[in-house]
């Protein structure tokens, strides 16, 4: 119940910052932010020798991964990386941040940036 809470918290207070309510795509931002903070304590906490605390974040990042759209899987992921590319009409990694600012509004908290990034990075570079 307390990560439920915590979630709308914050979920309210970006709400009354930015003056109105939120949109669902902005909520699951909010909701993966959460989750990344998760990710990190539970690695702080690993290596701390704190692994009640660590089973503790672990825990609340299970509950709040309900809340957000299941992550795309590898395959699903690369073919929006090459739709991207082709989007975009990128041809080397030059060209990446607008390859990312096309694939990101699609994937957003269905898939870690760092593997966006490294598929992108591995798209272009194959297409130099």
């Amino acid at each position: 119940m307390s990560t439920i809470r915590l979630a709308r918290a914050a979920i309210h207070n970006v709400s009354i910052e930015r003056g109105r309510e939120l949109t669902d795509p902005e909520m699951e931002d909010i909701v993966g932010h959460e989750i990344n903070r998760r990710r990190e304590a539970i690695d702080a906490y690993a290596k701390g020798g704190r692994d009640d605390l660590a089973q503790k974040e672990s825990l609340e990042l299970a509950i709040l991964s309900e809340y957000l759209p299941p992550p795309l899987l590898e395959a699903e992921l690369r073919a929006l990386v090459d739709e991207a590319v082709a989007h975009a009409g990128a041809k080397g990694l030059q060209d990446m941040g607008r390859v990312m600012g096309v694939l990101m509004p699609k994937v957003r908290s269905r898939a870690p940036g760092a593997l966006v990034s490294r598929l992108v990075r591995e798209a272009l570079g194959a297409g130099s």
